[in-house]
């Protein structure tokens, strides 16, 4: 008797351990459904009311220069927050950013501001990631671009792999900063890497504006002629990255993408 009394006592605790694992795990979809939803309407609220300012107001980089310091101190501020949508949306070239940022702040300034844009942005997407996974990733980009990454998470030398994609000219870097929360990096070692990795790119940026600014056009048109070039390079270069994984791939695997990368 006592046997069956304990046997029973045990099925009804599986039970309702069962039923409360059921519960948390309700409880924590909707959550992340909700906090999904939250973050898509704040970005969504806030790309419309700043672009269609700045749209109306922004056509020259010294129109970007009168724009910012209408804010007073707080314009490097607005910088910073512009640097951060730009990385957020992922579809916004960021050399328009850290061309105007040049323009405004010199090159020195305008590094560090957009460096820290950057750095604040990659951040929050990460850890965004990571808490909501790849239904977040999906809102800002799409399952065919998200597939074309997957070799990256499959890649022994991962954070190698990481620092040549942001490294090489004209890649979709923010693209990759979405991806990579769904890798096992660390956030600290994704920033560190990503941002050393940026540099080049967003110095020659804020050069260029400074150069505009200083009225040194054929030097301004030299230097973006050989960024352009460089950045077609980079871009034929990491197409060639991208098919070569591909042709790689397991023919069962193909098409699975990266959806069991991060599954919550």
């Amino acid at each position: 008797m006592n046997a069956n009394k304990t046997l029973g006592t045990g099925e009804k605790e599986k039970g309702l351990k069962r039923k409360d694992d059921k519960a948390y795990l309700r409880r924590r979809r909707i959550l992340g459904i909700l906090s999904l939803v939250v973050v898509v309407l704040l970005v969504g609220v806030v790309t419309y009311f700043v672009c269609t300012d700045l749209l109306g107001k922004i056509r020259t980089p010294e129109e970007f220069r009168n724009y910012i310091e209408s804010f007073g101190w707080t314009g490097r501020l607005v910088l910073l927050g512009l640097q951060c949508l730009q990385v957020v949306i992922a579809l916004i070239p960021g050399e328009i950013i850290e061309v105007g940022a040049g323009y405004a702040f010199g090159p020195v300034e305008g590094t560090l501001l957009c460096m820290g844009g950057v750095a604040i942005a990659s951040a929050i997407i990460f850890l965004l990631v990571k808490r909501l996974g790849i239904k977040l990733v999906e809102v800002f980009v799409s399952r065919e671009k998200i597939n074309e990454l997957r070799f990256i998470n499959s890649e022994k030398k991962l954070k190698r792999t990481i620092f040549v994609l942001f490294f090489i000219p004209g890649t979709p870097k923010d693209l990759f900063t979405y991806f990579a929360g769904l890798t096992r990096i660390k956030l600290s070692e994704f920033l560190v890497i990503s941002l050393i990795a940026r540099i080049p790119s967003v110095v020659s940026s804020t050069i260029g504006g400074h150069i505009i600014n200083q009225e040194n056009y054929l030097s301004a048109i030299i230097l973006f002629a050989v960024t352009g070039a460089v950045s077609l390079i980079g871009m034929w270069a990491y197409n060639k990255i991208v098919k070569y994984h591909e042709g790689r791939e397991p023919k069962e695997k193909k098409g699975k993408g990266i959806e069991q990368t991060n599954r919550k």
